[in-house]
């Protein structure tokens, strides 16, 4: 399934076109590339985000290296397509089929599977208290713990749920040092999965989650509250990378500004014409992430 959703995105040619602001996590070659110089594996190899990656690439190649070769020369033939080439419905169509999945298979990565709000409270018992009271519980409980946490008001969930239903995917950037990074979050009934686009890339449809939001919607019409709380695969994020993606879906999905929401109802419904390049302008008017670029320091050698 690698294939397709590389076809889907068919953003490497697009990328080399904005070399100066390299957003990562597209397996995006340089430019030398073009002329078709250089096999699929040295360019995977240079992508900045390899490294992090590179255990569960080797793991592929030997276990299965019919199914790496087909990845590589499924990547190679989107290279050759010009620039501003877009099947992303094909991608869409692949991540609603990952999402019908999630319900079926086991949890991997150590994630809890149907995790429940029961699990980490006593439901009937935090009833009695006020919305604010259960608000200081839940903030004090997870304070101490390396996650990410929330306590959502009604309405703004609200807002959030009805839209996920009609745009239950989306593209979210990451700020790194380098560039960007980029997320795949895909809604899974009040649970929204992140993975990243070159783990997907490399795994396709067998990617597992990197990061799961948990939404409790049990105290939302009596207490006027939606309980929300994360796992993580500690090996590729950190809680403060978590809680920026966790940010940027109220930043998407809970604005009342129209140009914002906008860009996922294109992700969803009108892909072809999907700028991903919006979503990084969007993200840095917004100052979400700005603590995760570390400022440059000019060399004065």
């Amino acid at each position: 399934m690698a294939g397709p959703l590389l076809q889907a995105w068919g953003l490497g040619a697009a990328l080399r076109s904005r070399a100066a602001l390299r957003p990562l996590g597209l397996l995006a070659p340089p430019c030398r590339e073009l002329a078709g110089t250089g096999s699929g594996e040295a360019a995977l190899e240079e992508n900045p985000f390899y490294g992090k990656y590179r255990h569960k690439i080797q793991e592929l190649r030997r276990s299965s290296p019919d199914v790496f070769e087909s990845r590589m020369e499924k990547r190679n033939e989107v290279k050759k397509q010009p620039v501003g080439y877009s099947k992303q419905g094909e991608f869409i169509k692949c991540m609603e089929e990952k999402a019908e999945g999630l319900g079926t298979k086991t949890s991997k990565g150590g994630f809890t599977k149907d995790k429940t709000l029961d699990s980490i409270l006593n439901v009937e018992m935090v009833k009695e208290k006020s919305a604010e009271e259960i608000k200081q519980i839940w903030n004090q409980y997870f304070s101490a713990k390396d996650t990410v946490y929330a306590v959502i008001p009604a309405e703004k969930f609200d807002v959030i749920w009805k839209r996920a239903q009609k745009c239950p995917s989306f593209l979210y950037a990451l700020p790194r040092k380098e560039g960007y990074e980029f997320f795949v979050g895909q809604w899974s009934g009040t649970e929204l999965h992140f993975t990243s686009l070159i783990n997907i890339q490399t795994q396709g449809e067998t990617a597992p989650s990197q990061l799961v939001l948990y939404h409790y919607s049990e105290l939302q019409e009596e207490k006027g509250i939606v309980l929300m709380t994360a796992e993580m695969d500690s090996k590729f994020l950190m809680v403060h990378e978590a809680q920026c993606l966790a940010n940027q879906v109220q930043l998407f999905y809970a604005t009342d500004r129209s140009e914002t929401y906008e860009l996922v109802e294109t992700f969803n419904h009108r892909s072809s014409e999907f700028k991903y390049m919006s979503v990084i302008a969007e993200l840095e008017q917004s100052g979400l992430g700005r603590e995760l670029r570390p400022a440059q320091v000019s060399d004065k050698s």
